[in-house]
């Protein structure tokens, strides 16, 4: 895949990805407000566990299936891309289809280990959606192995549309009944998304059936057919190295669970009931705002790893280098400054998007900080698994989640602290993982990363955003109310961020270039020769 190319597919999962984040945002508004952080909390136990499975299931695939199919096209060898597509699909049938059972069938026996017994219900909603991902998870990371990424855009968008849609129907009318059921209805939906998004990415697949075998059945020249135990064998040593690493990360999620409930639950300062509120600001607010921009790196490692497998298997490492570099600058540019506004405004988000629930400030404000190093940990995860370095990341994920237990257990013990245990311990996981995944991606790549366009620009001119943020929202405040002050005081920060960044030459031109518009935004700064 050219640079130009990875690019273009890049921008289209990136935006598809914030789509995909705004619409589940739009519809945890009124989830949130219906359930309380109560509901939510029980509803974020049952999903975190649903996930969890996902994770065992399917997590690795989308991911493996694209770097092995994009690395057979390289070499053109179509046949066996064809016999890895009919194999992972036995694969993940299987493994989804046993997750399910447990998860279904196992369902009270999950709710004790996990301290949430009304999260009962929404465990038995969720299991069967394992499966259905599980199918999908092939088919989009077939299509990004050939190259594009937008049924795979296309299919997410569905759904999430699915999803939105009957989660606040189905909560809005069980909730009636009991928040545990109203908390099961909202995750009723995603099953329905995802099989809407199934159902879609199928009817592409057939309908582009007979031009994708037409040209996957093009004459090379000669190689060897592999067999299918070979395959299989390739692909679980691909995925599963990346399952683990994802399964550590998500793991973290329950850990947090286990530890918020047993752990304030020991200092008998707190309910029950406020044991689960506290823990749905965490994961209802906190997890579900930090993850919105880091989506965009989400997006780009899906994207860069296919491509740079490919460009690995070519041995055109030059161009390996340059994809890195954009890729590590657009993430920073992008995760800086999100995190720097979040922690200035985070009251006023809150309010904003929760009024009837407005408590976590404190969370999204310390909080705010592990979106940058999340993100980072991301993308270099992305870049390390292109290049062949697929249990790397796994190992340190491990690392740094084995740093997590000791301060989660000190720190959310202690009353005035509670669940900013978690968020910190969180914090530190991924900046130690971070670290160790990038020292092995230079040592691997020779790469010589651009710190003061990477981390240093993009930070200066978050800061310059960050003051013009608070002080913009004081002024507009006095005049109006929270709701206009927030939403112009963020309009006003994006604008100042953007022109604090092209004056101290934050922007390359290949970063533009992926943006909506991005030749006229070109034009428009070499007029000022900002670039």
């Amino acid at each position: 895949m050219s640079k130009a190319k990875f690019i273009k597919q890049a921008a289209i999962l990136a935006i598809a990805s914030l789509l995909v984040r705004f619409l589940g945002f739009l519809y945890r508004l009124p989830l949130t407000n219906m359930l309380g952080d109560e509901g939510n909390g029980i509803y974020s136990a049952g999903f975190y566990l649903y996930n969890f499975f996902l994770v065992m299931s399917s997590a690795g695939l989308p991911a493996a299936i694209s770097k092995i199919v994009s690395e057979k096209i390289a070499l053109q060898e179509y046949k066996n891309v064809k016999k890895i597509f009919r194999i992972s699909l036995i694969l993940a049938g299987s493994v989804g289809f046993i997750c399910s059972l447990i998860m279904f069938f196992s369902a009270r026996l999950f709710c004790n280990i996990i301290g949430s017994p009304d999260s009962y219900y929404t465990i038995l909603t969720l299991s069967p959606t394992v499966f259905i991902v599980s199918i999908m998870s092939v088919f989009r990371g077939y299509f990004q192995g050939l190259g594009t990424t937008v049924p795979t855009a296309m299919s997410q968008i569905i759904e999430q549309i699915f999803n939105a849609t009957f989660s606040i129907y189905l909560a809005y009318i069980l909730v009636k009944i009991s928040i545990p059921l109203g908390a099961a209805g909202g995750t009723a939906g995603t099953g329905i998304g995802a099989l809407a998004g199934l159902i879609y990415i199928f009817i592409v697949f057939t309908n582009r059936k007979r031009y994708i075998n037409k040209k996957l059945s093009q004459k090379t020249h000669k190689y060897r057919i592999e067999s299918d135990k070979e395959i299989a064998i390739k692909i679980l040593k691909t995925s599963i190295p990346i399952i683990a690493g994802t399964a550590i990360f998500s793991m973290t999620n329950l850990i947090d669970m286990q530890m918020v409930s047993s752990r304030l639950a020991s200092t008998n300062a707190f309910t029950q009931q406020e044991i689960t509120a506290l823990y749905g600001q965490l994961t209802g607010k906190y997890v579900t705002l930090t993850t919105l921009p880091v989506s965009i790196s989400t997006a780009l490692a899906t994207a860069i790893l296919p491509s740079i497998a490919s460009s690995m298997v070519q041995k055109d490492f030059t161009t390996v280098r340059k994809k890195i570099d954009i890729s590590l600058r657009l993430t920073m540019i992008v995760s800086i400054p999100a995190a720097v506004g979040m922690g200035v405004l985070a009251d006023q988000i809150l309010l904003l998007l929760f009024p009837n629930y407005a408590e976590g400030g404190d969370l999204l404000r310390v909080g705010a900080f592990s979106i940058i190093f999340l993100a980072f940990c991301q993308i270099v995860t992305g870049i390390l698994q292109g290049i062949g370095k697929v249990s790397t990341p796994a190992k340190n994920a491990f690392i740094g989640s084995v740093i997590k237990i000791p301060i989660n257990y000190v720190l959310i013990a202690i009353p005035s602290i509670n669940v900013l245990g978690a968020i910190i311990s969180t914090t530190a996981c991924y900046i130690l993982a971070s670290i160790l995944n990038f020292m092995t991606l230079k040592k691997e790549t020779g790469i010589k990363a651009d710190f003061k366009g990477i981390f240093l620009k993009p930070l200066i001119a978050s800061i310059v955003m960050g003051v013009s943020c608070y002080f913009s929202y004081k002024f507009i405040f006095i005049f109006t109310n929270n709701t206009i002050a927030t939403l112009f005081s963020i309009l006003i920060s994006m604008i100042v961020y953007f022109i604090s960044l092209a004056v101290i030459g934050g922007f390359k031109r290949e970063d533009l270039e992926v943006l909506p518009m991005g030749n006229k935004i070109i034009k428009f700064l070499e007029k000022f020769k900002l670039i």
